[in-house]
């Protein structure tokens, strides 16, 4: 068998193979007998029908047979001489049966990227010198403490900062109403009725509130606020609105006082100080959490800048999309209309195909990492986390299995699986450094 093969960029190859003749009719003759065994023609008994009836009778699906064998057995061949990571085999361009009995295809190849490994083994990462402190679950209680107020009306003097009006008003530019000029992506800067304000700075747009102090029951407003060049909505960045404000009522929020009974409110039961302990508790392993999520960040970054390497077009685009769908799936669930997605599709795409880019690169050096250091997922591991997704689901073990099989995505978990303990691997052996919350911010 004479193969060449022509490596390209972005991980793709070129692949011929010419098999010759004898090859060509040893694999035909086993394909007939296969067929000699099995075929049942009327006026024959089985296995004895003539080579030539069964050559005659079954000439296109010989073939194709044929030609399968031949050009899986090229790929294989391909593949051990030239020691290549095949990702995907597309099916050959171009199949010929030459005069003398041989047989030649064309293929392309998508090759795992080549590259080498950096120094992964003292990857420095840094974290913030913190911890949960008593200021931490204060605020948290004094969270707590809002979803339990009472609200008092006040008539007898104007809004002021902390209180919460109760406004009709009206956006426009340059005369135009922002929910003609902007549709439904105006959402609430457009207009409101009963809507609640509460008195603050980051409250609505910047200024909002201030222009409003001192405004009492019925009084009516009318005054500029300018979007900031950061705001989500694009369209309006920069711009002035023109608001008309009526004040339809001042509430003032008043707090519960954090006691006992209070506490046995929110967790049937519980003291002050037992509510305290809990919170701490809650804080504290989100905070692990976000330092375990800050750490893997930071590796998968710094690997990911360490080395650059070609990536499969056809993958990254698959990803993209994936990446893409999901983003626009978020935004569905977080209110977006059709409308604003389209109109932030441009956006959305780039940063998808960022992400896919950023995801592809990571796991192939997580794989070439677990290849060099033997990290692998045990079956005593797979089943165990099945174990736990059965137990989870609430469904019998084996039809987890069976589910997971059946939707391929087994392959799949096992190879989560395999980098997660590749990261963990790397985070054993990484270089952690605390820093100063200010150095941080700063950074």
């Amino acid at each position: 068998m004479n193969i060449t093969v022509e490596k390209q960029p972005n991980c793709l190859a070129r692949i011929q193979v010419e098999v010759p003749a004898d090859a060509v009719t040893g694999e035909r003759q086993q394909i007939v007998q296969s067929f000699s065994k099995q075929a049942k023609i009327p006026g024959f008994r089985p296995g004895k029908i003539p080579t030539k009836v069964i050559e005659k009778r079954y000439a296109a699906e010989i073939k194709e047979e044929l030609e399968a064998r031949l050009v899986k057995q090229g790929y294989d061949e391909a593949i051990r001489k030239e020691e290549l990571r095949v990702l995907d085999a597309k099916e050959p361009e171009k199949t010929d049966h030459l005069p003398d009995g041989g047989f030649n295809f064309t293929s392309s190849l998508v090759l795992a990227p080549e590259f080498e490994l950096p120094d992964y083994k003292s990857i420095t990462i840094e974290i913030p010198d913190r911890a949960i402190g008593d200021e931490d679950v204060d605020r948290e209680l004094e969270q707590v403490r809002t979803r339990f107020a009472d609200f008092s009306d006040i008539t007898d003097r104007g809004l002021a900062e902390g209180d919460f009006g109760i406004i009709d008003y009206q956006g426009s530019s340059e005369g135009t109403p922002l929910e003609e000029l902007l549709g439904e992506k105006a959402g609430y800067l457009g207009k409101g009725e009963s809507f609640w304000l509460k008195m603050d700075e980051e409250s609505f747009l910047p200024g909002f509130s201030k222009e409003l102090e001192g405004a009492t029951t019925d009084d009516e407003r009318e005054f500029k606020v300018t979007v900031p060049d950061d705001f989500p909505l694009e369209d309006i960045r920069g711009k002035e609105i023109d608001y008309s404000v009526k004040v339809t009522a001042i509430k003032e929020q008043i707090l519960p006082e954090l006691t006992d009974e209070l506490a046995a409110q929110i967790i049937p039961g519980k003291t002050v100080d037992e509510l305290r302990d809990i919170i701490k508790e809650q804080l504290d392993s989100q905070f692990d959490r976000q330092l375990q999520e800050l750490k893997v960040n930071q590796l998968v970054e710094k690997l990911s800048q360490s080395v650059e390497f070609d990536l499969p077009e056809d993958i990254l685009t698959s990803e993209t999309q994936v990446q893409a769908d999901e983003m626009v799936e978020r935004g569905v669930q977080q209110g977006m209309s059709e409308e604003q997605i389209n109109a932030q599709q441009a956006e959305l795409f780039a940063a998808a195909g960022q992400r896919a880019r950023l995801n592809l690169k990571t796991d192939f050096i997580l794989q070439e990492i677990s290849t060099k250091e033997e990290i692998k997922v045990t079956e005593g591991e797979l089943t165990e986390r099945i174990q736990a997704m059965a137990q989870q689901s609430k469904k019998p073990f084996k039809s987890v299995v069976k589910e997971l099989q059946k939707s391929g995505r087994l392959r799949s978990l096992q190879h989560s699986m395999l980098l997660s303990k590749t990261i963990d691997f790397l985070l054993e052996g990484a270089n952690v450094q605390t820093i100063s919350a200010d150095k941080q911010e700063n950074e």
